[in-house]
């Protein structure tokens, strides 16, 4: 095989422990059709394969992922400059998925974002920016990114449409003077001669298309050539066809009819001014669109003070490392994730949980990087820093929410990739039939031309990602995280909210209540063995016996659902529900009943086998659940409890919310077939490891933040505090958003339905109106500020408060 006409794929795998892995993947990434040669290295953890087709980069990952060693995905996201509309977006991402080890794109034109799903090892962001700048765009790694890229388009946009405006409005003053002022023409005319005038406005409007303008040729006029015009192809075509027009008639009237001589400088010259205009107000609402990010972002402070040999030293936050104590004054903002060391205050944690109150911090507390310090100083001990902070991962999740492609997006993307193509087929069209049926050459170019502007695409491309983006920055701002933008969708139209119990609906920390019978030793065997685990039951237990001697654990074994179980000082110790004893518990059966009556957990222990007493450990129920329960019924949405609890136990609780649909022993396996059995349209929420399966199961997952990092990777949405209401808030930004899309599709795809036909000129036989191609941009610049101003007013939305 020559070698030239191969390609060649690196990929980071997972499963690689051995010798006889690397063989094995070797093995089979050999024997697909079109490989030349594969070489797998152990030491990274890596596969460099060369190919020619038939092979694929994703059937080459698919054989490695059949045969147990998945290639790892990752995601690169690339600042793109120069997409105007949803023509561009579409652009961007064919050039992207045509670039090898690419496996998923999505542009956001709201955002001038492209997220790029690779290979891990298989794509290198430099390259695929330079592909992108290769189309006509301006792309750069987000890492290298200018910050103030943003910043520097407003001030050039806003420089080149004053300069535009400046040079169009003597254009604009000679032709339309006359309309405002009765005489101004005839008085004009007796100073300076029509043909002169008609001079100065082709100067005028030269300068205005090479110099402000010129942005719409240099892109549109090569994406045209290439067969793929966006909305620079329509008004460089549009504005170009006006000024070649006026060229004509000013320099070679004789090419002309009599009473076609007419020119239409002032029109390509407003066109370019009211686009342009246009684009800066959309410029500064994309702005206030992403000031959720911005505002997050700017949370953490610079510097922090930092323990030394010389004393507490201010130190740039890069330069701090987990261990590290840092100091934090009164009033300053909390730098980095820790833990309080020395010290008392209250934190303000707002930002995290939408709690107004100060929570009190005292020595052993957890502290989060971005929540505002009281009136104490504390000394923290450093556990996160970088991306691994509280506030960097929901920044990163607001980040992947906004830059997420609805399903509802896949339809627009559809229509626009044929838009411009089948508008600029209609101008074409549009003067074909004015010429054969209308007056003449003049009538046919202001119709041609008026389509070609009126129907840019703008709004249609700005219409779904830019809600997205206003709606999932104000519902980071409320406590909710959209972890998958996906999920603001779906979660729309669930119709069933099903909750966890423990940590959920509960406070989620249990105290041991009672112990039959009272006997010290029992319970210090108990709590031996509950030190091995992390069960909110199991930490009542430990606590409950602080005062005790507890002796150490051996073989400790937990049964997710059941109980678990340890040698302590050479004895089989069990603990759990009453089906952790298949023989059964004995008389203790009673005690276990009449403490489930009362709303505690019966946790029952045997010792070698033998059933010996029963704990009971009560969870108080949040003071928020029963308002959120009501808050959800109020918005037409019916709620259900599954837990892992006792019947009698969860009957209690569910009593007390007013829950009518309980399912209780429900074992973690189970809780997703209770959630299925509930048929489709439901939401789990839930906050624990054994939650994740169901997590996962349900149409919409909402994790508690507080919650334990397993059940918050497993959720499609994030509640950063561990209020239940904060469930009524997402469902209800969830249905903001989308009846805002919904909005501003209709505008978008209503305005181009309606105001195309009357631009072509349909209403003038009736004896209606025509738009001039300077009203058509005026329109079109304002469909796109529509869509923007409309989305903009998620801004407004404040979270359900409890009836």
């Amino acid at each position: 095989m020559d070698d030239a006409l191969l390609a060649t794929a690196r990929f980071r795998l997972d499963g690689m422990t051995c010798a006889s892995c690397v063989a094995r993947a070797e093995r089979v990434l050999k024997a697909q059709p079109g490989v030349a040669e594969a070489r797998v290295n152990l030491a990274d953890e890596s596969a460099e394969v060369r190919f020619a087709s038939p092979a694929q980069t994703a059937g080459l990952a698919a054989a490695l992922e059949r045969a147990g060693y998945p290639a790892r995905q990752t995601q690169i996201t690339l600042a793109v400059e120069g997409m105007t509309c949803a023509a561009c977006t579409g652009r961007v991402e064919r050039v992207l998925r045509a670039q090898p080890g690419v496996v998923a794109v999505s542009a956001n034109l709201a955002a001038r974002r492209a997220m790029v799903t690779v290979w891990d090892g298989a794509a290198n962001a430099d390259r695929l920016a330079a592909a992108v700048t290769r189309a006509g765009f301006a792309a750069t790694a987000q890492d290298s990114a200018d910050p103030t890229a943003r910043d520097t388009e407003l001030r050039q946009l806003r420089r080149d449409t004053w300069l535009a405006a400046a040079l169009t409005l003597p254009v604009f003053l000679v032709e339309m003077g006359g309309h405002m002022l009765p005489g101004f023409h005839h008085w004009l005319m007796g100073l300076v001669s029509q043909d002169r005038l008609w001079v100065a406005q082709f100067v005028l409007v030269a300068l205005v298309l090479a110099f402000p303008g010129r942005r719409f040729i240099v892109k549109g006029i090569p994406a045209l050539l290439r067969g793929a015009p966006d909305m620079n192809s329509l008004v460089a075509v549009g504005t170009g066809a006006a000024f070649a027009y006026s060229s004509v008639a000013t320099f070679a009237p004789h090419l002309l009819p009599a009473t076609a001589r007419a020119v239409y400088f002032e029109a390509a010259a407003v066109i370019v001014v009211l686009i342009l205009l246009g684009r800066v107000m959309e410029a500064k609402a994309r702005g206030r669109a992403g000031a959720a990010i911005a505002g997050l972002i700017g949370l953490q402070p610079a510097t922090a003070r930092l323990e030394g040999p010389e004393g507490w030293v201010e130190t740039p936050i890069a330069q701090i490392r987990p261990g590290d104590r840092i100091m934090v004054l009164p009033g300053g903002r909390i730098p980095l994730d820790g833990v309080v060391e020395a010290g008392q205050s209250a934190v303000d944690e707002a930002m995290l949980t939408g709690e107004a109150l100060p929570v009190a911090k005292a020595p052993g507390d957890p502290v989060t990087g971005g929540t505002v310090n009281g009136t104490g100083s504390l000394v923290l001990r450093v556990t996160q820093v970088g991306q691994d902070t509280v506030l960097a991962r929901i920044i990163a999740m607001v980040e992947q929410a906004q830059g997420a492609k609805l399903p509802v997006q896949a339809l627009v993307d559809r229509i626009t990739l044929w838009f411009v193509p089948a508008v600029m087929a209609l101008a074409v069209l549009t003067v074909a039939l004015w010429l054969i049926f209308g007056p003449g050459l003049t009538q046919a170019l202001v119709a041609g031309v008026s389509v070609l502007i009126i129907a840019c695409p703008c709004a249609m491309g700005l219409a779904t990602p830019v809600s997205i983006m206003v709606g999932t920055g104000r519902a980071a701002e409320l406590g909710v995280l959209f972890r998958r933008g996906e999920a603001l969708q779906t979660l729309s139209t669930v119709s069933r909210v099903a909750f966890d119990k423990t940590g959920t609906l509960t406070e989620g920390r249990p105290v041991l209540t009672d112990l039959k019978p009272a006997s010290p030793h029992l319970l210090r065997l108990a709590a031996a063995v509950e030190a091995q685990s992390e069960h909110p039951l199991a930490r009542a237990v430990v606590a409950g016996a602080a005062h005790l001697d507890v002796p150490s654990a051996t073989e400790f074994r937990a049964t997710p659902g059941h109980g678990a179980e340890a040698m302590v000082e050479g004895q089989r110790v069990t603990l759990g529900a009453a089906r952790m004893f298949p023989q059964g518990v004995g008389h203790w059966q009673r005690e276990g009943e009449g403490f489930a009556v009362q709303g505690k957990t019966p946790v029952y222990l045997a010792v070698d086998g033998k059933v010996l007493g029963v704990l009971a450990v009560a969870d108080a129920v949040k003071p928020g659940a029963a308002p959120a329960i009501r808050a959800l019924g109020a918005m037409g949405l019916q709620v259900s409890m599954i837990t892992g609890d006792a019947q009698r136990v969860a009957l209690a609780i569910g009593s007390e919310l007013g829950l009518n649909d309980v399912e209780a022993e429900v074992l973690p396996g189970g809780k997703v077939e209770a959630v299925r059995a509930r048929g489709p349209g439901v939401a789990f929420v839930g906050d624990g490891i054994n939650d994740a399966p169901a997590l996962a199961a349900a149409d919409v997952g909402i994790a508690l933040g507080t919650g334990t990092d397993i059940a918050i990777e497993a959720a499609e949405v994030v509640l950063i505090g561990g209020a239940p209401i904060g469930v009524a808030t997402a469902i209800h930004v969830s249905r903001a958003v989308m009846r805002n899309i919904r909005q501003n599709l209709i505008w978008a795809f209503g305005y181009n339905a309606a105001l195309i036909p009357v631009a072509a000129g349909a209403l003038v036989p009736l004896g209606g109106p025509q738009l001039s191609p300077m009203l058509a941009a005026g329109a079109m610049a304002l469909s796109s500020v529509f869509v923007l101003t409309n989305a903009l007013r998620l801004r407004r939305l404040r979270a359900v408060e409890a009836p």
